[in-house]
């Protein structure tokens, strides 16, 4: 745990008590603060009272002494519409941020002390997660100490200091860089940027400026790592090359780059500060398939290293990451049947970097569609067998498949039977079922996890490997 002292014998409200707000008051509690706590659900609150908060609704808050609102990034700061509890912290100008906006004030202070912990921040629409993970995998097996956490694993203030081997590897979400208007990492990532969250950003100029916005405040010694294959993340890298300052540096998968990292035909290669120099082949790491792969092993490759010099160490840790589960997770086969979890898949930019791998597919999609549908999926329908709709996307994907075969399943059990029926009954030498929604989950689970929980224990139960969903 990382107590944060810069609220010690202050009020401070914590809003919103899932994982990051219960850590939150942990921390603050450490470091001497009085907090005030709320949420909607009863146990939350218990939970939190049994931290050692004070459990008041936001509205009984003596707002005339509280300090800081810290706020879920689950609530909604300015659209649709800012919650009542912002509203009320905006009357009494007392300041709203995130718990990962404490974590950099309370990590910065030792800033130029030798042995310092370095941070590095990873966003963007897709392949975050991922990229996170694999960066703390290859500092892991490099001889670092890395702690990773934020919008992966852990909440940042959970996450610890052990000496001066470690390094900070945070996830974050667009909703928590709104949340953090000091933070300041060392390297900050941008994977890519396509249309999502536009509800809670206003627009899709919203959401660009809120991703852009982390890499302004990344340190002036530091660097700035773009995915520069979409034009949102390509013309923000041109901002930064033309701006001077932090050293922003390019990755593509898509094109061969003067100057930068990039990956043709599988093929790792740095060109940053040097002529090209192949760094390995991607083929080798098994649990990173497809090209959106590629690029999250090329981001990962140029965020460590400053950290790391032996190219050969960050290859072989490259090689053997094991992968994440709900990203294209291979979970089972069934005959010559593969049954791919790709749960994470939220949007249909995602989905696309999924439908492309395979071309034969079974594919189960739907749930709480994202604005755009999957119109822009069209050029991968024919890679698609046959469809399988759940959720409340049902209808909406089913007028745009049009004439691809589909069939409205409803639920997801039901389509995981009919998907495993049609496949084996195919001529297809490798067909694959697919979960890769294009879609939100919450019409029908708890979230992207337990969507994934589910098809592999639905899997299972067809391949007689029993496993239950949590």
């Amino acid at each position: 745990m990382i107590p944060v002292t810069s609220f010690a014998n202050c009020d401070v409200g914590v809003f919103g008590l899932a994982r990051s707000g219960l850590a939150t008051i942990r921390a603050l509690r450490a470091g001497g603060a009085q907090v005030y706590a709320w949420d909607q659900r009863e146990a939350a609150n218990a939970a939190a009272r049994d931290e050692g908060a004070s459990i008041v609704s936001f509205r009984n808050w003596p707002w005339e002494r509280i300090k800081a609102l810290v706020l879920s990034p689950g609530v909604p700061l300015t659209h649709p519409a800012p919650h009542d509890v912002v509203r009320a912290a905006r009357d009494a100008q007392v300041e709203i941020i995130g718990d990962v906006e404490l974590f950099g004030r309370e990590i910065r202070p030792d800033q130029n002390a030798a042995g310092r912990a370095p941070v590095v921040a990873v966003t963007g629409t897709n392949g975050k997660s991922t990229t996170t993970a694999l960066i703390g995998h290859i500092l892991s097996s490099c001889g670092f100490a890395a702690e990773v956490g934020g919008n992966i694993g852990q909440p940042v203030l959970s996450l610890s200091r052990k000496g001066g081997k470690t390094i900070f590897v945070i996830e974050m979400s667009s909703y928590q860089i709104d949340l953090s208007p000091t933070f300041t990492p060392d390297v900050s990532i941008l994977s890519n940027i396509t249309p999502d969250h536009i509800d809670r950003h206003g627009s899709m100029e919203g959401y660009v400026a809120v991703k852009r916005r982390l890499l302004r405040q990344t340190a002036r010694d530091g660097r700035v790592c773009i995915g520069v294959d979409d034009a949102y993340s390509a013309q923000i890298y041109t901002q930064f090359a033309s701006d001077g300052g932090v050293e922003a540096i390019p990755v593509s998968v898509k094109k061969v780059l003067g100057r930068g990292v990039f990956v043709v035909d599988g093929i790792l290669y740095d060109a940053h500060r040097q002529a090209a120099v192949r760094v390995m082949d991607l083929a080798d790491a098994l649990h990173l398939p497809g090209t959106h792969n590629w690029q999250n092993a090329a981001l990962a490759y140029t965020a460590v290293k400053p950290y790391i010099s032996d190219t050969r160490a960050i290859a072989a840790a490259i090689t053997s990451f094991p992968g994440l589960s709900h990203r294209m997770e291979d979970v089972g086969r069934l005959d010559r049947v593969r049954f791919i979890n790709d749960s994470k898949a939220t949007n249909a930019d995602a989905a696309a970097r999924a439908l492309v791998c395979f071309p034969s597919l079974y594919w189960i999609a739907g749930g709480k569609p994202k604005e755009g549908g999957i119109e822009s999926l069209k050029p991968l329908f024919s890679h698609i067998r046959k469809a399988y709709l759940i959720g409340t996307a049902a209808a909406e994907f089913s007028a745009t498949l049009g004439d691809v075969p589909h069939e409205t399943a409803g639920t997801l059990e039901v389509a995981v039977q009919a998907a495993a029926n049609d496949a084996l009954r195919s001529s297809d030498a490798a067909p694959v079922v697919l979960l890769s929604p294009a879609c939100a989950s919450f019409d029908q689970f708890r979230d992207f996890e337990h969507r994934g929980d589910v098809f592999r224990a639905l899997v299972a139960d067809l391949t007689g490997h029993k496993r239950e969903a949590v």
